[in-house]
């Protein structure tokens, strides 16, 4: 239990962007606090306007000279640093199930810590080991590539979101405009011209309707998309905060849906594909419709 509620106060002091325990904890105008060193190395190397800088994890701005040390959060930091775990939770974490020996062994062809005595085994010998600690370092340096990676295609599926929405605007007003421009031109027309209203009308609001769908279908895929990357995400985010050893042993897992998830381009209706609407010839109609009531005359 002491444990468990340890791993979820290290989560509310960890830094999120060296993902270790803070060091000289700060906090920016919006509440997210950092290492000194780590927002400073941002904010040199992302800063938008002078002395103003883009906040990691919300991506709100803030003023660097706002920057204030977080000593709360520092005590926090400081009491875990001297909180040593049980002898028996140490072991029952450490200790290799098979063999009873300590795990201080990764199997790199196998993606699993192991023991001495697993690596002498049938399952793992001749294959690739190394001490977890030199180990450790260059996963969660790949994790880190990987999850920068996934949070750049969580950013490009909220740019095409919102172009996504654009579109629809456009197609709505452009055909909404086009419906209202047939309404006039048909307005006092007798049955003959209503006849040719109606079917003018069912053309404009079945492509409406087609292009809606079609990007109605764009959206929901770009949603999909979206909360696909977003698990994989959390799912990364979950194993950087986990101990070294539950890191190590769900990395593959983790890496390997990061590199074979991509993300797909909505469908786009180009708007040059449309021809450009015009408005029924309602002269030639009417003279059509007069030359047929003066024909009546004469049956």
């Amino acid at each position: 239990m002491a444990s468990s509620v340890l791993v979820k106060i290290k989560e509310e002091v960890t830094c999120p962007i060296c993902l270790e325990l803070l060091r000289e904890p700060v906090s920016t105008d919006c509440d997210h606090s950092f290492c000194r060193a780590c927002i400073t190395l941002n904010y040199q190397s992302s800063k938008g306007k002078e002395e103003e800088g883009i906040c990691p994890v919300c991506q709100v701005t803030y003023l660097f000279g706002n920057l204030r040390p977080n000593r709360q959060v520092a005590n926090i930091v400081e009491r875990i640093t001297e909180f040593k775990s049980s002898p028996e939770e140490e072991q029952k974490v450490n200790v290799c199930a098979q063999h009873g020996e300590k795990l201080q062994l990764f199997c790199e062809k196998d993606m699993v810590t192991i023991c001495w005595l697993c690596q002498r085994s049938q399952d793992h010998r001749g294959h690739q080991t190394a001490l977890i600690e030199e180990v450790a370092h260059k996963y969660k340096e790949k994790l880190q590539i990987a999850l920068q990676l996934q949070m750049a295609n969580e950013k490009s599926c909220d740019e095409r979101k919102k172009y996504l929405q654009k579109e629809r605007n456009y197609w709505e007003n452009q055909i909404q405009s086009d419906v209202e421009n047939v309404q006039m031109e048909f307005k006092g027309l007798r049955e003959f011209l209503d006849s040719k209203k109606k079917s003018e009308l069912q053309k404009l609001m079945k492509e409406k309707e087609d292009v809606m769908n079609s990007l109605a279908e764009s959206q929901n895929e770009l949603e999909k998309q979206r909360e696909a990357v977003r698990d994989l995400i959390s799912d990364m985010e979950h194993q950087l905060d986990c101990s070294t050893l539950e890191m190590l042993q769900g990395v593959n897992s983790v890496l390997t849906r990061s590199q074979t998830l991509r993300v797909k381009l909505p469908k786009i209706i180009p708007r040059k594909q449309r021809s450009i609407f015009r408005a029924p010839d309602m002269k030639g109609m009417l003279q059509v419709f007069q030359g047929l009531m003066d024909a009546q005359r004469y049956w």
